[in-house]
């Protein structure tokens, strides 16, 4: 019989950015090894990037199962049975082509812009008030939670109260068991609100757009327009939010990585990728798949019913896949396989175009406007994020030198991304099919204002989980 390891038995506590090395000899020597992770039952583990892709995209995995089940999981809170993560297709595909169109690159480079000048306010705040700033609070933040109160009509002045509600969504051991239905009740109660608000008061909007496509074409029920939009608002800024500092640590601790990128700020695009590759957001494993049958991974037998959770962060350092992947190299994705640091099938993330446009936006922006950007005292003095599903800073101090007026040079635009195929249960593009988007009053795509592009969206998708 199989051995079930506790995960606090098999791995020490997440330390910085660093990822334990029992995940390369787990890769090494048990690929698929069972665990119970803090929640939850059992399941299997896997760590390596072929068997990841394929628990992630083989449709003899499914997430539709996990509904009804002790979904083993290293977060409190389990989520909504209505929301995009819970679904399978053709279901999913019904749901994420709502919103679909609203995260297309192309219409994400419409965004640029506008993203380009909210981080410029943020820094021209920062600079106003003088070194030394705090990266988290002053710039991370903000970014993300402001654009995606934009697209979906959520009051940026409201921030404070769902920061806090969006934390006891992402919550370990942060919160109590008690703390966390308490404020995860409130932030459920109020999208309930806003979207009552948005029937009264219509909007253009993506809370519109999916208030028309519920009410007025019956796309999705009142539970799955409500998941949607507190998915979409939690994911869409906490992620992105916890990456920023990240990558400026990575960054400032690899120097000759940091010179490359101020020396040509033309890599700042593969230095996204090698970074979503390099750094790890997650602790833990990603939301479970349960086999539908018995399927072989990785040389072992998974038993129909069975859950498995992928450790992406171990897929990504992949040594079979990767020439030194403990290396953090800005050149390697001209070279080797993509990175599954936004996820790989299905429920590849949905806003994964955004998280990299926001990402460069915010590297470009803080690197090219504020010269000789480093840590104000010592490394020690960052205090790290504890308790919750996303691993980064909480407090990253930073200093500079003379910093540099805003221009059009950091507003640069990258070349738009192929889309990523989203499977459907025909095994086709979400994309390609005819009605992609939700459609506002008048026909307009949603997250669109009359006659202009959306201006603006958060980095990380409601399929997005922490791993």
């Amino acid at each position: 019989m199989t051995t079930v390891r506790p995960w606090s038995e098999l791995f020490g506590a997440p330390d910085r950015l660093e990822i334990d090395p029992e995940f390369a000899r787990l890769r090494e020597e048990r690929p698929l090894q069972r665990v119970r992770l803090t929640y939850g039952e059992p399941a299997w583990l896997a760590t390596r990037y072929e068997d990841a892709k394929l628990v992630l995209s083989d449709p003899r995995f499914s997430r539709a199962a996990a509904t009804g089940r002790d979904e083993p999981r290293t977060r409190m809170y389990s989520g909504s049975s209505a929301s995009l993560l819970s679904y399978d297709p053709p279901e999913h595909g019904r749901l994420r082509r709502l919103v679909a169109k609203a995260f297309t690159a192309r219409r994400v480079e419409r965004l640029r812009p506008r993203t380009q000048r909210i981080a410029d306010d943020l820094v021209d705040r920062m600079v106003a008030a003088g070194p030394p700033a705090e990266l988290v609070e002053d710039f991370a933040l903000p970014l993300p939670i402001t654009v995606i109160c934009e697209l979906l009509g959520v009051p940026v002045a409201d921030r404070r109260d769902f920061r806090l509600w969006s934390d006891a969504f992402l919550s370990t051991t942060r919160f109590t068991p008690e703390q966390v239905t308490e404020y995860t009740g409130r932030l459920w109660d109020y999208m309930a609100g806003l979207i009552d608000d948005h029937r009264r008061t219509p909007r253009d909007d993506l809370i519109g757009a999916l208030i028309a496509a519920r009410d007025e074409q019956d796309r999705l029920s009142e539970d799955e327009l409500l998941a949607m939009a507190v998915g979409i608002l939690v994911a869409g800024h906490e992620t992105t939010a916890s990456q920023i500092p990240n990558f400026v640590y990575t960054l400032l601790t690899h120097p000759a990585q940091l010179a490359a990128v101020r020396a040509d700020p033309g890599l700042i695009p593969q230095a996204v990728e090698e970074l979503m590759r390099f750094v790890p957001l997650g602790g833990g494993a990603g939301s479970a798949r349960y086999a539908l049958e018995d399927v072989e991974v990785g040389g072992v037998k998974v038993r129909s019913g069975e859950p498995v959770v992928v450790a992406v962060h171990s897929a990504n350092r992949d040594e079979s896949v990767y020439t030194d992947p403990d290396t953090l190299d800005l050149n390697r994705h001209r070279q080797e396989p993509a990175h599954i640091g936004f996820g790989h099938g299905p429920h590849h993330c949905l806003g994964a175009q955004l998280a990299r446009m926001e990402l460069q936006v915010a590297l470009g922006t803080l690197l090219g406007r504020l010269p000789g950007l480093r840590f104000a005292g010592s490394e020690e003095d960052i205090v790290w994020k504890t308790g919750t599903a996303t691993r980064g800073p909480e407090r990253l101090p930073l200093t500079w030198d003379e910093p540099r007026p805003r221009s059009s040079a950091t507003g640069w635009a990258a070349e738009p991304a192929a889309e990523p195929a989203t499977e459907t249960s025909a095994g086709t593009s979400a994309e390609s099919h005819a009605g992609t988007s939700a459609q506002s009053h008048a026909g307009r795509p949603a997250g669109t204002s009359a006659g202009t592009p959306a201006e603006s969206h958060a980095g990380t998708s409601v399929e997005r989980s922490p791993a």
